[in-house]
Parts: C-alpha cells; sequence; structure tokens
C-alpha cells in the first residue's frame, strides 16, 4: 500500500508540475503552431493537417489525379505583420459606425451606410459570415495597380502546357482611403471598382480585351464589356456568364481573386477559425520562374518563400435560393485572412456538393507607394486544380526576369504606358481604342 501510496503521490505531483509549466491557454497555443524550419513532406503531412485547408489536405492525400509529387517538400517560417494603410484604418474608426445590413426583396443582402475602411471591423453573430464576405469585398486594395506581363499556365492531364500574357489594370473609383485620393473619384459615375484584362499572347487572341464594371451600388449587377479584334467591335457580355471559362482557363469571372460573386446574391455563414499556412511573401525574380514550381502542379517549390501560419475566418458562401439556378458551384468555402481580409483559398463544390475545384490564392506583400508593404497590392500566385476535368490554371503576376506588379503612381510608366488613364483603362469607349 506505501508503494502504490507512493506512484500515485508522484504521478499527481507530476499532473501539478504540468500544469504549473503548461497552462491550458499556454499549452493550447504551443498546439496551434509550428517552430520555423518545420518541413512538410509527404511523410509527415498528417501531422500538420489541421493547419491546412480541406483542399490542401485532397492535393496531399494522393485521391485525385492533381496531387503532391514524391520529393515535395513546404518549408514554415515566421508570420509576418503588415499593418493596414493609416487612412484605412482612420475611415475604419470614423464610419464603420454607419454601416448596417438591409435584407433585400431577393432573399439576399446589401450594405447601407458605408463610406470608406473596414465595414465590420469586429464581425459577430448575427449574420457573422456576411459580415466577413462584405469586410472582404471592401478590404484594402490601392486605388490602382496594373502589370504588362502577368502570365497564365494552362496544363491538361497529360502535362501539356499552354502559355497566356495578359496586361492587367485594376481601379478603385469609390471608398478609396489611399493617400491623395478622394474617398470617391468624381469620374467613377457610380462605378466602385473596374477590372480590365488584355490578351498579348498568344497571337491569334491578340488585343482580346474584357472590362468588367463592378458598381457602388452593391445590388446592380456588374457588366462586361469584351472587345473582339477580329471584328473591331465592342461587345456586351451577359452577367449570367458569371461561370463561363475566361480564355479557355479552369477560371471563371467570379473566381477573380478567389471571389468576385459581389455581396446581394451571396448569402455566407461563418463555420470557425482556423490558422493556415500561407504563402505571403516571394521575390519577383523567383516566383516569375516556372522552374521553381513542382510541374505539373505548379505548387511553389521551397526556393520561392516559406510558408507561415494565419489566422483565418472560415466561412461557407453560396448564391442565394433565388439565384441559384443554373449557377456553376453548390458552395465555396473561402479562407478570409483576419488581418488583411484576403481570401488566400478556396475550395469550390459542384451542386451536388462534391469537391470540384481547389483555387490557391496566395497574395503577395508588396510594396505600395505611401502606403506600406499590404498584401493587396494586386501581386499573386493564383492556381485552379480542377479535380473532374484533370486541368489546371496557374495565374502568376511576375514574369520569369521578375517584372511584377505595380501600383498608384508607379502605374503612370510601366515601360512607357500610362495606366493611370481612366479613359483609356476604366470605361467601355476605352476598348475602342486598343488597336489605335
Amino acid at each position: 500500500m506505501a508503494k502504490q501510496g507512493f506512484f500515485l503521490f508522484r504521478a499527481i505531483g507530476v499532473i501539478i508540475i504540468s500544469i504549473w509549466l503548461c497552462p491550458a491557454v499556454r499549452c493550447e497555443a504551443a498546439e496551434d503552431s509550428i517552430p520555423a524550419g518545420t518541413t512538410i513532406t509527404l511523410q509527415n503531412w498528417q501531422q500538420y493537417k489541421r493547419f491546412m485547408p480541406d483542399g490542401m489536405q485532397a492535393l496531399f492525400s494522393g485521391a485525385y489525379f492533381w496531387k503532391m509529387p514524391a520529393d515535395f517538400r513546404m518549408e514554415v517560417g515566421p508570420t509576418s505583420n503588415y499593418p493596414l494603410p493609416p487612412a484605412y484604418l482612420q475611415n475604419t474608426e470614423k464610419y464603420s459606425h454607419l454601416v448596417t445590413i438591409k435584407e433585400l426583396p431577393s432573399g439576399g443582402h446589401t450594405v447601407e451606410g458605408y463610406v470608406a475602411g473596414m465595414p465590420f471591423p469586429n464581425p459577430a453573430e448575427p449574420l457573422k459570415g456576411y459580415k466577413i464576405l462584405v469586410n472582404f469585398w471592401y478590404r484594402y486594395i490601392p486605388h490602382l495597380y496594373c502589370s504588362s506581363d502577368d502570365h497564365e499556365y494552362l496544363v491538361n492531364g497529360s502535362e501539356q502546357v499552354s502559355t497566356i500574357r495578359y496586361e492587367d489594370v485594376y481601379r478603385r473609383l469609390s471608398h478609396n482611403s489611399d493617400v491623395g485620393q478622394p474617398i470617391d473619384d468624381p469620374r467613377g459615375q457610380g462605378v466602385d471598382h473596374t477590372s480590365f484584362l488584355m490578351t498579348l499572347e498568344p497571337e491569334q487572341e491578340r488585343y482580346t480585351a474584357v472590362l468588367i464594371l463592378y458598381y457602388a451600388d452593391p445590388t446592380k449587377p456588374e457588366d462586361e464589356f469584351i472587345f473582339v479584334p477580329q471584328l473591331r467591335r465592342v461587345l456586351r457580355g451577359s452577367s449570367n456568364s458569371r461561370c463561363a471559362p475566361v480564355s479557355g482557363s479552369d477560371f471563371a469571372p467570379d473566381d477573380f481573386s478567389a471571389f468576385s460573386g459581389g455581396i446581394a446574391r451571396f448569402q455566407a455563414d461563418f463555420l470557425h477559425d482556423q490558422r493556415i499556412f500561407v504563402l505571403a511573401t516571394a521575390e519577383p525574380a523567383l516566383y516569375g520562374k516556372t522552374s521553381n514550381y513542382y510541374f505539373p502542379m505548379f505548387f511553389p517549390k521551397p526556393v520561392i518563400g516559406k510558408w507561415e501560419l494565419r489566422d483565418d475566418y472560415v466561412i461557407d458562401a453560396r448564391r442565394i435560393p433565388s439565384d441559384r439556378a443554373g449557377y456553376c458551384y453548390g458552395k465555396q468555402i473561402l479562407y478570409v485572412d483576419q488581418q488583411a481580409y484576403t481570401i488566400t483559398w478556396k475550395d469550390a463544390y459542384d451542386t451536388s456538393f462534391r469537391l470540384y475545384k481547389v483555387e490557391m490564392s496566395e497574395r503577395l506583400a508588396r510594396p505600395v507607394p505611401n502606403e506600406g508593404i499590404q498584401f493587396n497590392g494586386g501581386n499573386a500566385i493564383e492556381v485552379m486544380w480542377d479535380l473532374d476535368k484533370h486541368h489546371l490554371t496557374a495565374f502568376i503576376t511576375a514574369t520569369p526576369e521578375g517584372k511584377s506588379v505595380v501600383s498608384n503612381d508607379a502605374c503612370r510608366d510601366v515601360s512607357g504606358v500610362n495606366y493611370d488613364d481612366i479613359e483609356r483603362f476604366s470605361t467601355p469607349g476605352g476598348l475602342s481604342q486598343v488597336m489605335r
């Protein structure tokens, strides 16, 4: 009995010491982090799967056509911190209390009273998931970013690769928080932001250009205009084509920046918080080279950069019931960064709720003139893996020589082109100037 009592006393002592050395909060925190220098491989990935979106786990599992290669390595580094611009934070403090959510006759929602900054700095129930989606929609983005040489790589199941080069211009005309810019540009005429994309290669598609106008009134459907060089005409696209492939790729217009579907036609439910792996920093000279990716997966090799753990909200976004007929996705699980409100990963499910597409949307932090280093400056590695059709598309905003996206004043002269010309790059009339 004395011996048993001794062991019982020692066991209790060990428990007490363990609790003293590792309080519950601290132990939980330890389990929710990974030491910098850790390397993830096919042999040990399951130890770290709690930090992976479901779609990333699917790529590791080997259960699908697209899978990580045998020599795969992913290195973990420290978590970076880049504060949002002061004006954006000031506008958040000044205006966020004015923002309300309004229910629409369609069954969806919209926001009223939004001026600038983050609409819901502390998203909470009710409608927490929708508030997070709204924060993403109005996340900080420079009023202008541009590229004269984005690269897109299309890979089929036979590992054949085709390349497309684009000219790319994004402009925010309303709700600005950039130094020296009005909150609402008087030239905007009710437009919130515009997206211009023109094909440079292949030659047979050269000068094909698409301009999408997203309106300040979230309930107004976006307008899409297409310049067709063979016809020398500007055609108006259909708002029902939001699922149509862009230039034969695996991206649809609603997939741009992981989600471009708007906030009036979607509902969103908050699922949980999760720390996930994010590739947040990389140099254009490294991520612009195709040799620095695992082929044919187009997943970044360690030479491009180290992955870090970042806190994300996980939300389930679906078209509202009245708008679901004919839509490509039954649901989209979006992983939203809790600081910058970027969407860094998306798992898209078909209408039968089978995993259909997996999108990695790593927003790479780069300097924005007058605003410091920001995640939403336009630099990105976006890969869409189609698990059904055995296709993938990688959209990389850097050239093999290291040329990348620039923003704000730097767009006024990019290889002799002034991308700050609103008429030319942000209005339908500008499309008629494409071949002049």
